[in-house]
């Protein structure tokens, strides 16, 4: 079986794991997870580090035909709009189409009435709404979308050859596993995705959507592990751990969480598919909505 090619692109400030994966054959590629530079002190986008995906794929001669979001982030804001505009402006290029897996309906319509955000600036934002263990062809190579619920409900990773990208479901195994504490999560959810995934061949690789790397046990982050890898030494959800066990400890886990620092402005942007609100002046000022609570007595 010919295998693809891989980068692992690294996205310090978010801790994100970005992937270009390739047909050698052909040179047709995917982009999975792209992030769109946010500077939450200035309330700044930037696309420095999209644009380091696009001199990539332009160094190496690839032609991206899709891309492949895992989820609707709630760490980081999606660069999938930007890129495609971008890989589609040159020489009449073919638009790589922006995918996700088909519950996202579900998570677009609960985050659009928390954040004000009209229908129509959401309802198109997915060129393609993947189905459960789709397949589809990247080049000469097979590739398989796999509904892997439990982060949230209409969580996707994607087989392509012998590698699983499986997002934010599990982390490399000094990490362990992701939490379930938004809209839909599950931790019996998580434990059977990690149980599917766990299933797979033991030299199959697992490629994670982040790294943390634990202090004092190694500085570098790492892109992947095998499935081997995983079943023996996963902190979380190794060989052997119950599905009770896990379920207490990751719900007791969750509920001491902070929310992620960029959550308000990752779920307003990602859920229009990495669009931005329009313009609300001719300063070129675009608005996100921030939620406030009062504490203490009536608001005034």
């Amino acid at each position: 079986m010919t295998e693809p090619i891989i980068h692992a692109c690294f996205e310090p400030q978010t801790s994100t794991w970005q992937y270009i994966v390739a047909d050698p054959a052909t040179k047709a590629a995917v982009i999975i997870d792209p992030v769109l530079d946010f500077d939450p002190a200035t309330s700044t986008i930037s696309t420095e580090t999209a644009d380091g995906l696009l001199a990539l794929v332009s160094e190496q001669g690839y032609t991206v035909e899709r891309l492949l979001e895992t989820h609707v982030h709630a760490d980081h804001l999606t660069a999938a709009k930007y890129l495609q505009s971008r890989l589609s402006a040159d020489d009449g290029a073919r638009k790589p189409q922006i995918c996700i897996g088909k519950r996202i309906g579900k998570v677009q319509e609960r985050f659009a009435r928390r954040y004000g955000i009209a229908k129509d600036e959401y309802e198109s934002a997915f060129d393609t709404l993947l189905d459960d263990d789709e397949i589809w062809h990247l080049g000469q190579l097979e590739a398989k979308a796999m509904h892997l619920p439990g982060h949230t409900p209409d969580h996707m990773g994607y087989l392509i050859g012998k590698n699983i990208f499986c997002g934010d479901t599990i982390f490399n195994p000094d990490v362990g596993s992701a939490r379930c504490d938004f809209p839909g999560g599950s931790t019996a959810d998580l434990y059977a995705t990690a149980t599917r995934l766990f299933s797979l061949p033991e030299t199959y690789t697992i490629y994670t959507g982040h790294d943390y790397p634990p202090s004092g046990v190694r500085d570098a982050p790492q892109a992947r592990s095998t499935v081997a890898d995983q079943t023996r030494h996963n902190k979380h959800l190794k060989t052997g751990t119950s599905e009770a066990e896990f379920v207490r400890w990751r719900t007791e886990r969750d509920s001491t969480l902070a929310e992620p620092r960029l959550l308000h402005q990752s779920l307003q942007v990602n859920i229009r598919g990495g669009s931005l609100p329009a313009p609300t002046d001719g300063a070129g000022d675009r608005l996100l909505h921030v939620p406030l609570k009062v504490v203490g007595g009536r608001a005034w």
